[in-house]
């Protein structure tokens, strides 16, 4: 062997790099185990969580077929009234039971898509009642941080738009929340007002605003509670908004606004 032969040789580099479709694998794995680390397990907290709300649809479709039941006399504090009543309708005959209903279905969803519990004081609209006494009891007992029972108005035909309903004090159950009421009524109004473009009630009340101690859905409430007249459904006008669906999606869209902006102020 001469010299040059027994000359230690030079090593090779024998490692074998990573093809493309390795390569790009591994940064595949490395991004997912970074977001696996970075994700957050818990649901994303949405804005109206941990608030109960009542909504009261006003009548109910079966009333007219158990007069008996609706007009037994029950005690609202400052008066007896009839325990419920069939309410008005449109003059082609659609209810303001089927109205209400309706509405409150579509406010129910939007409230609870923003994470609200939403519970309703009757289930369908062909029963009756639930009795006046009953409605407010069922806001009181869910612990309600808010309560609106959905009405539309019976008056005159050339009277139109709405208003809300607010408790008034008569050393009752509902003397401590007639402020936060109050409140309520307000925010509901203005969103009222903004999101369906009607006008505030040319005949009841003043700016969209009215306070009564003759209502036992208001008298029996220890929750903050309203009433909203969505319209007058004997002004032909009023009538044919009621009539179309995205109509009263819009009433439930401002409904909502309302209630969002009062439960977290």
């Amino acid at each position: 062997m001469d010299a040059a032969s027994s000359a230690t040789a030079p090593l090779k580099n024998t490692r074998v790099p990573h093809s493309p479709a390795v390569a790009a694998e591994s940064g595949v794995a490395d991004i997912a185990e970074a977001a696996d680390r970075d994700e957050d397990p818990r649901e994303a907290a949405k804005p109206l969580d941990g608030k109960v709300v009542v909504i009261d649809p006003g009548h109910n479709g079966g009333n007219f077929k158990k007069p008996q039941v609706i007009n037994r006399k029950v005690n609202v504090l400052t008066q007896w009234k009839a325990c419920d009543t069939t309410g008005t309708s449109t003059d082609d005959g659609y209810s303001e039971a089927a109205f209400t209903w309706d509405v409150s279905r579509r406010l129910a969803k939007l409230l609870r898509d923003r994470g609200a519990t939403v519970k309703l004081t009757r289930n369908g609209n062909d029963g009756v009642g639930p009795c006046i006494t009953r409605r407010a009891e069922i806001g009181n007992k869910a612990g309600a941080d808010a309560a609106i029972s959905v009405h539309a108005d019976g008056s005159s035909p050339a009277n139109r738009g709405f208003h809300v309903i607010m408790p008034k004090k008569i050393g009752g159950p509902v003397d401590p929340v007639v402020g936060a009421s109050k409140k309520l009524g307000i925010a509901v109004r203005d969103a009222f007002r903004k999101g369906t473009g009607l006008p505030y009630s040319t005949y009841i009340g003043k700016n969209g605003l009215d306070y009564r101690s003759d209502l036992g859905g208001l008298n029996l409430s220890t929750v903050p509670k309203i009433f909203v007249e969505c319209g007058n459904m004997r002004n032909a006008a009023e009538a044919a908004k009621f009539r179309r669906p995205a109509f009263r999606q819009k009433i439930a869209e401002a409904l909502a606004e309302g209630l969002h902006t009062y439960l977290t102020s």
